[in-house]
């Protein structure tokens, strides 16, 4: 009788390892925009599945196996282009942010003595994520797709919303037999402009509508961060983190403080902060790691970028729902963005964001799976 359990375990085992993934269809995202057409794309590599549209250069689904060998979509996203075109609620899932990646305060910014002004589309006062078009709301032409990469191309013309330069993007989404997701930048502009990129898919380790990041153990390499006030913006500080709930250097569950009374908690309703990454290098280091004790799953980030910027996913309120049919619910997945400082353009003591004619800007983000 033993003998019989352990062999209907192994095979449960062997079937969840060689199980497939409920894939997006790609017919519900084949569309003309703007006389370019969208299409969803599938690639794979070693356990990772991952699926991207041309619109908005989005990640639209990551399937990665459990602890037991069970593949599920870790982040959240819809199943049909329209809704990423006019979204129900959060603009942002899956997508490839910028210009200027989070928030340039009072939505405008000076070069040289001349000063750009930027869409309020945050607060109806600051710039978020590029402004009200961004890059994640334009089709990028698709360049080359591989079995494990596709590489995407854009040009953000000079002026739009406020932008100075034609700027000239390509990005590259890879997969590999190590179980990472890599998306690397370049851009080149013909005006100096300010240009910090990032990406932005949502992850629920568990899958869509199980569980709240709240139980998931995060740590972060960085001892310093930078406060925001009530509108989220940078107050120019870079502060310690040590003696506050921002102190991931060891490992913490995301919940164990995030209810504290901390005025950094309240004006951004949890954690929606920039980390300053503890480097040693300009090369590509690990900027943090979460774990989710239930599932198994384990994802690293690691980027040759100085901020990790940490959203515990506080303003989803069970208004829309994800791919699966599930309620998006307050804080069921959470973002870990690599990036310059937000509002560094218009901070002198942060990380310098400007590029200028004749330079060249590359940038790399890896997102690394594991389970146990």
């Amino acid at each position: 009788m033993k003998k019989i359990a352990l062999l209907f375990l192994a095979a449960a085992a062997l079937a969840a390892c060689s199980e497939k993934p409920r894939l997006m269809q790609a017919e519900k995202f084949q569309k003309e925009i703007d006389g370019k057409q969208v299409d969803l794309y599938t690639i794979a590599a070693g356990d990772i599945t991952l699926q991207a549209t041309n619109y908005g250069a989005r990640v639209v689904s990551i399937f990665t196996p459990d602890a037991k060998g069970k593949l599920t979509d870790i982040v959240v996203g819809h199943d049909n282009l329209d809704e990423y075109v006019t979204p129900p609620g959060e603009r942002f899932l899956g997508a490839c942010v910028g210009p200027v990646a989070n928030r340039i305060g009072n939505a405008s910014f000076t070069i040289e003595g001349e000063t750009y002004n930027t869409p309020a589309n945050d607060k109806g006062k600051n710039t978020l994520h590029g402004g009200f078009v961004g890059v994640d709301h334009m089709v990028w032409d698709v360049v080359e797709v591989k079995p494990d990469a596709i590489t995407l191309h854009l040009v953000h013309p000079d002026g739009m919303e406020g932008y100075p330069g034609n700027l000239d993007m390509t990005m590259t989404y890879t997969v590999n037999a190590q179980n990472e997701f890599i998306v690397t930048y370049d851009a080149t502009t013909d005006k100096t402009t300010p240009v910090s990129f990032s990406n932005h898919p949502f992850f629920c380790l568990r899958g869509e509508g199980n569980g709240t990041v709240e139980e998931y153990e995060m740590t972060i390499n960085a001892s310093s961060y930078t406060p925001v006030d009530e509108m989220g913006i940078p107050t120019g500080e870079i502060l310690p983190v040590e003696g506050t709930p921002f102190d991931f250097r060891e490992p913490h569950l995301i919940g164990e403080r995030i209810g504290e009374e901390n005025q950094q908690l309240a004006n951004a309703h949890g954690y929606d902060h920039n980390w300053c990454i503890d480097k040693t290098t300009d090369g590509i280091e690990r900027m943090c790691r979460v774990h989710d004790p239930v599932s198994g799953r384990t994802v690293e980030v690691f980027s040759d970028q100085p901020g990790l910027q940490f959203y515990s996913g506080n303003f989803f309120f069970g208004e829309e729902k994800g791919s699966n049919g599930n309620v998006l619910e307050f804080r069921s997945s959470l973002v870990l963005e690599a990036q310059k400082y937000p509002d560094a353009v218009n901070h002198d003591n942060f990380t310098p964001v400007l590029l200028r004619p004749g330079e060249k800007y590359t940038q790399t983000c890896i997102y690394r799976f594991s389970a146990d």
